[in-house]
């Protein structure tokens, strides 16, 4: 059965980054947006990154431009418009489909999981969450809506750590 870490990423740098190399990490991957109504949710990813990094936890950003057009720039854009607003220092990646026929296949992956609180199917939104333990399974999915700071969404991440 396949899991996170037997995927292939490109860095926002546009260097090829296995996800293998996050195993024994708990990650919180999301698609992100730079002109989103959600953008501010970069500060609360920002914080909860900082405030579990040491013990094993990472937040993988992954640009999508599939919805209301609302990530167009570059990557040399996205990675300059979230250090100098929002001092992102977590991994972004290059930019990406998340659903439809160009689909990343990580993604394909990430969708066809039965989670909860929200369950398989296409991505709705910007900032849709999926928490993945330390051995690469999805073992939650949030709404765009759900702040990374939300109580219920922090206690999924100390649970997985």
């Amino acid at each position: 059965m396949a899991n996170a870490h037997d995927f292939n990423a490109k860095t926002i740098d546009g260097a090829d980054k296995k996800l293998s190399d996050y195993k024994g990490k708990t990650l919180l991957i999301v698609n992100v947006a730079s002109k989103c109504g959600l953008t501010p949710q970069y500060t609360a990813l920002e914080q909860v990154y900082r405030r579990y990094h040491d013990r094993g936890f990472e937040v993988l950003g992954f640009p999508c431009n599939q919805f209301a057009g609302q990530e167009p720039g570059s990557e040399a854009d996205i990675q300059s418009f979230c250090s100098l607003n929002y001092d992102v220092s977590f991994p972004l990646f290059a930019k990406i489909d998340v659903n439809g026929a160009g689909r990343h296949p990580l993604y394909g992956w990430l969708t066809e999981q039965a989670t909860a609180p929200d369950g398989a199917g296409d991505v709705q939104w910007n900032f849709a969450k999926f928490l993945v333990d330390k051995n690469g399974n999805v073992v939650a999915r949030f709404s765009p809506t759900e702040t990374p700071a939300s109580e219920d969404l922090v206690k999924a991440i100390e649970a997985a750590l």
